[in-house]
């Protein structure tokens, strides 16, 4: 089918009213049409490059699948791809003609849309946890992290890496903004890489949170649009702010809560605290979305530390969420993430996915 494309002690914890509520436009939500029929656990929209917007979702039914976007916020399917094992993530090439994709038959594969033909482009040992795509001055390729604890980096010509760097544990989590790939793994470990010339290992950071990492997104510097830092999430129901260069990390640097229970709601000294699930950055504002097992969705001002929106609940968690390349839709899925065992979970609650008008939302605070 063709598309027709043309020291980190400097954490601290914020006082219970540093995230005021400020109050909400309306809503304006669409149902993305025909999505996976399991939990849903990526996705991705097309670069700027593409003529029009689509989003990619990837699926633990196997299978990845691609719409466009129209501009009355509805949704046509264009074609969808299979693997052997669930998609874990999706990334697209930087012009918008190919859809990269990793999975737990511990294969990465290369889509491309023009012609909607799949082949394979990377092998690991583990199922494969999280792809991206690196253009840099004098190489392109495409990184996978494995949970065989290993990094490559393969240019999609051949069947063997250009480079191979290990892991202190399984990759769980990892984000790109060249020069900088940030990659979070099993015992909380925190790893930053520097990719002009050859990818190399920068520094590894002792972990801001105490408990496993969840999800991880590189933002970048207002002034220069380089990438300046991370925001990292926990199942704890925890985000830390983290700057890499900053003369004052004990002031920059810090961690908020979310994603958690009202205290007092079912006991007062009880709180039902939810995984972040995802965190995704707003491509102009610099503004942040997190989503998680709670079925909510929070936009952030991270400058100004204060909460914009706080959404009402889904009946299931959201797994993933991303902007569109201008930012004025926000993407979020709704699908079980087993996070409460088996017996929670309810065949009749099918997997959604929703676009929501962000462009006015997500300002920051003034």
């Amino acid at each position: 089918m063709s598309f027709g494309f043309g020291s980190n002690t400097g954490f601290r914890s914020p006082a219970p009213n540093l995230f005021p509520q400020r109050p909400s436009t309306a809503d304006v939500v669409h149902e993305v049409t025909a999505p996976p029929t399991d939990s849903i656990s990526c996705l991705e929209f097309s670069p700027a490059s593409t003529q029009g917007d689509f989003l990619i979702g990837g699926s633990w039914a196997n299978d990845v699948r691609c719409w466009e976007v129209l501009n009355n916020g509805q949704t046509v399917p264009k074609a969808h791809q299979m693997h052997a094992g669930p998609v874990l993530d999706v990334c697209w090439s930087d012009d918008g003609s190919k859809v990269f994709t990793a999975s737990c038959d511990k294969t990465a594969k290369m889509w491309d849309l023009n012609s909607n033909t799949a082949i394979q482009i990377a092998q690991h040992d583990a199922p494969i946890k999280s792809i991206h795509w690196i253009k840099a001055p004098n190489y392109s390729c495409v990184m996978t992290g494995s949970w065989d604890r290993t990094l490559k980096f393969w240019d999609t010509r051949t069947s063997k890496p250009m480079l191979s760097l290990s892991l202190p544990e399984r990759c769980y989590y990892a984000d790109v903004v060249y020069p900088m790939a940030v990659v979070a793994t099993a015992d909380r470990g925190l790893s930053v890489y520097q990719l002009q010339h050859e990818p190399t290992l920068l520094r590894k950071i002792d972990p801001p949170l105490k408990f496993q990492h969840r999800c991880v997104a590189i933002f970048k510097d207002k002034q220069n649009n380089n990438p300046s830092g991370f925001a990292l999430g926990s199942i704890e129901g925890r985000v830390a702010i983290h700057y890499m260069d900053t003369p004052n990390p004990q002031n920059d640097n810090f961690t908020f809560k979310c994603h958690r229970s009202p205290e007092g709601t079912n006991n007062s000294l009880i709180q039902d605290i939810y995984a972040v699930n995802g965190i995704s950055f707003h491509p102009e504002h610099g503004t942040l979305a997190t989503v998680g097992s709670d079925g909510r969705f929070y936009f952030w001002d991270k400058d100004k530390r204060v909460k914009l929106k706080m959404s009402d609940p889904l009946h299931q968690p959201i797994t993933a969420s991303c902007f569109n390349s201008n930012g004025k839709i926000f993407a979020y899925a709704s699908s079980y993430d087993w996070s409460k065992g088996h017996e929670y979970y309810k065949p009749q609650d099918k997997p959604q996915i929703f676009l929501r008008n962000a462009a006015e939302e997500l300002k920051p605070k003034k």
